[in-house]
């Protein structure tokens, strides 16, 4: 679909916005793009993000994997489509937080929380900043959350950049930690075996720690203190204005 000044709209932008080309004369169509959105958000929250083809959508809908191409472009306008609509709305509560510490606080956590419902989300390919509606209600919700701080509208998508990319990087390192099938580095066996190649290799530092019982595979309150630094920082940013 072209934009009108010569360049061609993003996958699944006009789409997602409930902007669809015009039907030509015809039968009526079979399926509708809502159900094939929704048939493939069932494939991945049940058989995770590999499961979203347009053949597999087909034969599940009983149509010709052609017959797809009458809805949707190509894999990539699916994917785009099944995103966000997997994404939802922002959670309203968010703007009843008390502050905008908080209330960036519960929209890191709300991200955090829907990439556990969905783990696969987070094999969903970024290709540019978001432009379809669901994603923008979130990315609307934050900058409402920090309007009244004094940060610039650059310093506002910068901290909600920042809060992406914890929420996302704490969600996909609990989601290998959680399918991983190794000995945890707390356990006896790796500690018998680690703690005299510390010892011999000079690592008095990693050696305390693990003593300590501080170096875990554990990501409890990682989280909090990635994200209480973040707003600490901003912080610093808004005293300065």
């Amino acid at each position: 679909m072209d934009s009108g000044g010569g360049a061609e709209l993003p996958p699944g932008l006009a789409l997602s916005w409930g902007v669809h080309p015009i039907q030509r004369r015809g039968p009526k169509p079979a399926l509708s793009v809502d159900q094939i959105v929704a048939t493939g958000i069932e494939f991945g929250d049940n058989l995770g993000f590999e499961a979203i083809s347009l053949q597999r959508i087909a034969a599940h809908l009983g149509v010709s994997t052609n017959a797809m191409y009458r809805y949707v472009s190509s894999k990539d306008e699916l994917i785009v489509l099944v995103a966000d609509k997997a994404w939802g709305r922002a959670p309203s509560e968010i703007l009843e937080a008390d502050g905008w510490r908080e209330g960036s606080r519960a929209w890191c956590q709300a991200q955090v929380d829907r990439y556990a419902e969905r783990p696969w989300l987070l094999e969903v390919p970024i290709r540019g900043a978001p432009v379809t509606p669901n994603l923008l209600h979130w990315l609307e919700t934050l900058l409402r959350v920090l309007e009244g701080t004094g940060l610039s509208q650059h310093d506002m998508l910068g901290c909600a950049l920042l809060f992406d990319g914890l929420a996302r990087s704490y969600a996909n390192l609990f989601r290998q930690l959680a399918a991983s099938n190794s000995a945890p580095v707390e356990s006896q066996a790796v500690g018998e075996f680690l703690v005299p190649q510390l010892v011999a290799a000079g690592y008095d530092k990693v050696l305390s720690l693990y003593m300590n019982q501080e170096y875990e595979d554990t990501v409890d309150d990682d989280l909090d203190f990635g994200l209480n630094r973040i707003l600490d920082g901003i912080q610093v940013l808004i005293d300065r204005r």
